[in-house]
């Protein structure tokens, strides 16, 4: 991504609905696997690969130690300012981390921006302990593509069928794969089909509409509703993909 979009990202992640929700869900599935950190002690060793601004990695150090790894200096950059620490400049299709060292793995919204996402996938592997956990969100379905996936520099988006052999192949086993932001799919693919009959810009943005604050509160209510309908069933489509995977 561009400087641009990391400041807007890091402005906005703390209290846009887009990102408050998907933070939520993160947290809500890492309760349910590992515990209430307001109950228990986890003490996990987690990977935040793609870590962006850093505001997910701030989320989880309630569960324990964090390392915080983006490819970009212009992220670990950002996350800094957030007061995290153990940041690592890498790159996930070849991780400077030593193997079978982390108890759980996040990784959001980042595979889409690898050349080789097969590669990245082995390398969560290695460096996961033995049944450790990825927990992964990914862009759903190539008809959604757009100037948004142009801006944030995707390689591509993603089928759960596709996914689920990606990870069998790399030697995962799949615990759960769900579509997510399934309420929002009719209004994101009716926005694609509009913006694709317009001229190509020669600088593509990516698309995050801003809200009046009450909009805004409506939006995250609704996602954190769905993350609650997300987490009991695999929801059968949505512009996201969910994946956990446990390491065999």
């Amino acid at each position: 991504m561009n400087t641009a979009e990391y400041e807007r990202m890091y402005r906005l992640e703390d209290s846009y609905w887009w990102f408050v929700g998907r933070h939520r869900l993160i947290e809500s599935l890492l309760k349910t696997y590992y515990g209430d950190p307001d109950r228990t002690s986890p003490n996990l060793n987690i990977l935040d690969i793609g870590c962006g601004t850093g505001a997910m990695s701030h989320r989880l150090t309630r569960w324990g130690r964090v390392v915080s790894a983006d490819f970009s200096p212009l992220a670990l950059q950002f996350s800094r300012r957030r007061g995290l620490q153990n940041l690592v400049g890498a790159d996930a299709m070849n991780l400077p981390l030593s193997s079978k060292s982390f108890d759980a793995l996040i990784a959001m919204d980042m595979l889409e921006h690898l050349p080789d996402d097969n590669a990245a996938l082995r390398e969560f592997h290695r460096v996961l302990k033995p049944g450790g956990r990825v927990l992964l969100t990914v862009p759903a379905y190539s008809h959604l593509w757009s100037d948004h996936d142009v801006a944030l520099m995707h390689f591509r988006r993603y089928v759960r069928s596709e996914l689920r052999e990606r990870f069998n192949t790399a030697g995962f086993r799949v615990e759960k794969l769900s579509h997510t932001m399934t309420g929002l799919y009719p209004l994101v693919a009716a926005q694609r089909r509009m913006s694709a009959r317009k001229p190509k810009s020669d600088h593509p943005e990516a698309a995050m509409p801003m809200f009046p604050s009450p909009v805004n509160a409506v939006l995250t209510g609704y996602l954190t509703a769905e993350n609650a309908l997300a987490k009991r069933i695999n929801l059968p489509f949505g512009v996201t993909i969910l994946c956990v995977a446990t390491r065999r």
